[in-house]
């Protein structure tokens, strides 16, 4: 009886705390069809024809519109070759084509929604922002978003330059090795926070000169060797050949 009770009260917890980003703003029917013709054209022969997966690809029921308008709106997704991980590249669909497809997949079951618009605007805490992207995020991203490798070939991308709404979504769904943030992980407003800090480092030269890629002290200590010890080396020869 403990165990149902807790349990249930907990499914009800999550739901309630979720439903903010499950409930996808309802779309047109013509919209759904639109977007059903071009996964059917372009993405079924991985996903399958009701997009319930494959062994080339998996299933997309439930992943939402979220889901669809990151890898879609990224290129990642169709994927060029297969490979470690899907890698960014120029989309091939427009804007509509992209939302087409997003309400398709969200036709199919609730799953994460695309963020609202207020969340976007780069005008939260950017220190509770850069808090929260080193506790969470720094570890993979580096803590200035410069991206770095993992395991077997993958990596974590560059943060620079990539658009507001897409930040969102991928803490949202998790994509490629990226655990899911979801609303009971970081809120809305902690993912408007994380966004502000990333804003904040693309429109803010470092404070300390030139960055060497923000790759942190094994670039700075290779430049050191290199180019520190060599002029080192340049000026000692120099001398000594003079006062030959």
């Amino acid at each position: 009886m403990g165990l149902l009770t807790t349990g249930g009260a907990y499914a009800l917890f999550s739901s309630t705390a979720t439903a903010d980003e499950s409930a996808a703003p309802v779309a047109s029917q013509q919209s759904i069809d639109e977007g059903q013709k071009l996964f059917a054209s372009n993405c079924a022969t991985c996903h399958g024809l009701s997009a319930a997966g494959t062994a080339d690809g998996p299933s997309l029921i439930g992943v939402g519109s979220a889901a669809v308008d990151f890898q879609v709106g990224t290129g990642r997704m169709p994927m060029a070759v297969n490979g470690p991980q899907a890698e960014e590249k120029p989309t091939q669909f427009s804007d509509e084509q992209v939302a087409d497809m997003a309400a398709y997949i969200a036709s199919l079951a609730p799953g994460p929604a695309i963020p609202a618009e207020e969340y976007l605007q780069a005008d939260g805490d950017t220190t509770n922002g850069a808090e929260l992207f080193r506790i969470n995020c720094a570890m993979c991203h580096n803590v200035a978003g410069a991206g770095g490798a993992l395991t077997e070939g993958k990596f974590a991308p560059a943060l620079d330059g990539v658009e507001s709404h897409h930040i969102y979504e991928a803490m949202l769904t998790g994509p490629q090795n990226m655990p899911v943030f979801n609303d009971m992980n970081l809120s809305p407003q902690d993912k408007a926070d994380i966004i502000t800090y990333l804003k904040y480092l693309e429109n803010n030269p470092s404070p300390g000169g030139f960055e060497l890629g923000s790759l942190g002290p094994v670039a700075e200590g290779l430049f050191i060797w290199i180019f520190g010890l060599g002029a080192i080396v340049a000026v000692t020869i120099w001398l000594t050949a003079r006062s030959n």
